[in-house]
Parts: structure tokens; C-alpha cells; sequence
């Protein structure tokens, strides 16, 4: 279970790091 909680962070994360930075994207 924590590989899928880690997983969905990262995913998450990700997905913001994206939205802020979308000129890199």
C-alpha cells in the first residue's frame, strides 16, 4: 500500500510542478 501512496505524491507533485511551470512542459 505505501508504494501506491507514494506513487499517487509523486503523480501529484508532478502535476503541479507542471501547472506552475508550463513553459518546461
Amino acid at each position: 500500500m505505501w508504494i501506491l501512496i507514494i506513487i499517487t505524491i509523486l503523480l501529484f507533485v508532478y502535476l503541479c510542478y507542471a501547472l506552475f511551470n508550463p513553459e518546461k512542459f
